[in-house]
């Protein structure tokens, strides 16, 4: 019987403003092969060491303030295979670059040494302080969004997926989301040990795959703080009125502009053409509707705007990645009988 090969070595990465539960999420599973192996034969039995990386090992009260303890500092590490920083609260929600000096040369060397280095979630802000992202693709929730682009301009953010990875050797891997952790880890065992383990752990600890992206997840946001009081009185008015037919037209003529005017400063203050932000309130109301009604879609369709039901239909999917169908059974509440 060959030996099974020498494990990989994790270091999970951990600041005071980590959250515990991913932590502690992404730890177990990478360790829980022990108990795979019972019901999943010809998996290996230990395929990753992990250990929590942080600072120092004093007992440090995490961002939602549940304790945790460091198995090592990371000056001890001079070299591991795969190092990940999870999920991080942070404050505003505004990051505040230079606060982790050490911790972010660190995973500068460990990258120079070969390491694969991953996040999720808000993670991805500490490892876009090395500098490494730098030109690539990454995501994040898409409500850490603004703050992200903020700090690393040069990093092309893509908020519409759930994992990413970059690299010339794919040694960045980075998920958005809070539960996205679960994406990460069964990426790193499908990799790593194969889509047949990968399976097996979602099925034994009900992991779940994101294979449709962030967007049925995302809320519309619209930028109300740029300072242009005519484009915000536009915005309020498409609050009670974007239902309406020819909405675009109504703003020009409510602006007392040409419509190409009015368009132009619309996107310049909101970063959104007046027809994509009239489609995304329309597209939020009918999710609104579909989670919490049982209005027949058609019906939904005519209340925000669109006659032709097969038109909203094929928008809907195109910007949600899921049919209204799909999204209503994926988010609407479960009955509960009482």
């Amino acid at each position: 019987m060959r030996p099974e090969p020498a494990p990989l070595h994790v270091s999970l990465v951990a600041t005071p403003d980590a959250q515990v539960s991913p932590l502690s999420g992404i730890f177990e599973t990478l360790s829980a092969f022990g108990l795979l192996e019972k019901f999943e034969p010809g998996v290996p039995r230990r395929p990753f060491v992990v250990e929590i990386v942080a600072g120092s090992t004093e007992p440090t009260i995490g961002a939602s303030g549940l304790p945790f303890s460091a198995h090592r500092s990371y000056e001890e590490i001079d070299q591991t295979d795969i190092a990940i920083v999870p999920l991080m609260m942070v404050e505003g929600p505004d990051w505040i670059r230079g606060r982790f000096p050490g911790l972010v040369g660190w995973l500068r060397a460990m990258h120079d040494r070969g390491a694969t280095l991953c996040s999720a979630c808000t993670g991805v802000l500490l490892l876009a302080e090395t500098g490494l992202l730098d030109g690539r693709e990454a995501t994040i929730h898409w409500a850490f969004a603004p703050t992200f682009r903020r700090n690393f301009p040069n990093v092309r953010l893509r908020t519409e997926e759930v994992l990413i990875t970059a690299g010339e050797r794919s040694e960045f891997v980075m998920t958005g989301g809070v539960m996205s952790w679960h994406d990460l880890v069964l990426h790193l065992i499908a990799r790593k040990i194969g889509p047949t383990a990968a399976h097996a752990m979602a099925r034994l600890l009900m992991l779940q795959w994101h294979g449709e992206g962030q967007a049925p997840y995302s809320t519309f946001a619209p930028v109300m703080s740029h300072g242009d009081a005519l484009v915000l009185r536009l915005q309020q008015w498409l609050e009670k009125h974007y239902m309406i037919a020819n909405p675009v037209e109504e703003m020009a003529r409510a602006a007392g502009m040409p419509r190409r005017s009015m368009e132009r400063r619309f996107s310049r203050a909101t970063g959104l053409s007046p027809i994509a932000y009239v489609q995304a309130q329309r597209i939020e109301e009918a999710k609104r509707q579909l989670e919490r009604t049982m209005k027949p879609i058609d019906e939904i369709s005519y209340d925000v705007g669109y006659e032709n039901a097969a038109f909203f239909r094929r928008l809907f999917k195109r910007k949600i990645n899921l049919t209204p169908g799909a999204y209503r059974r994926k988010f609407e509440m479960p009955r509960v009988q009482t």
